[in-house]
């Protein structure tokens, strides 16, 4: 896996989460159902390649540790258009969401019957104050966040991936839920490459 430059990476504790052989159930961790999530979801399932889920948990992480190491400040601060966030703020928010979707998975999967709440993107943004952070730091933070939920997938109990709850008013089951995380990284990807690296005023 690269590395990030300068100082010593916070998420070494984490690279052997993702080197190691998977550890989970890939049969319960099939792709979903279109019964197991809401339909505005399935944009996120379906960019989840087939195969084995967990390693392209670990694959994925690879791919946007990659990524993102081969930014500069400049390009991190960067967006597309006014109002728009930048790159910093679409990787903030990868995590935030990826921490959302986690926690639903592990409180369905938990066997907890109480309905979830949702959470509102926009609102959130100003809140988190993404840019005043270096891109270094953001990438590390992700980085950790998708060890957790490698950690809790591969960790949860036979049955528990088929378990159903409401989260966000909507029925899911706990692998849709966790298959929307990775998903939801390749739809922000794809707007990275298509509005931002492409984009004719992209810092070089």
């Amino acid at each position: 896996m690269p590395s990030l430059p300068e100082r010593p990476s916070l998420a070494a504790p984490f690279v052997s989460t993702f080197a190691q052989a998977s550890a989970g159930n890939p049969v319960e961790f099939s792709a979903p159902a279109s019964d197991e999530y809401a339909p505005y979801y399935g944009r996120y399932v379906t960019r989840v390649p087939e195969g084995n889920f967990f390693s392209y948990l670990r694959q994925q992480a690879s791919d946007v540790l990659e990524v993102f190491s081969a930014l500069s400040e400049e390009q991190a601060g960067f967006a597309y258009a006014a109002g728009k966030w930048t790159v910093k703020e679409v990787l903030g928010h990868l995590s935030d969401t990826e921490r959302v979707f986690a926690y639903r998975a592990l409180s369905i999967g938990r066997g907890d019957p109480n309905p979830l709440p949702g959470m509102e993107q926009d609102e959130w943004m100003p809140a988190a104050e993404f840019n005043r952070r270096s891109l270094r730091d953001l990438v590390e933070e992700w980085l950790a966040v998708r060890a957790a939920t490698i950690t809790l997938a591969e960790g949860l109990p036979p049955g528990a991936a088929l378990r159903r709850g409401i989260a966000s008013e909507k029925p899911f089951s706990v692998r849709a839920l966790l298959h929307v995380a990775p998903g939801h990284t390749n739809y922000h990807f794809e707007v990275l490459r298509e509005r931002y690296f492409a984009a004719p005023d992209w810092p070089r």
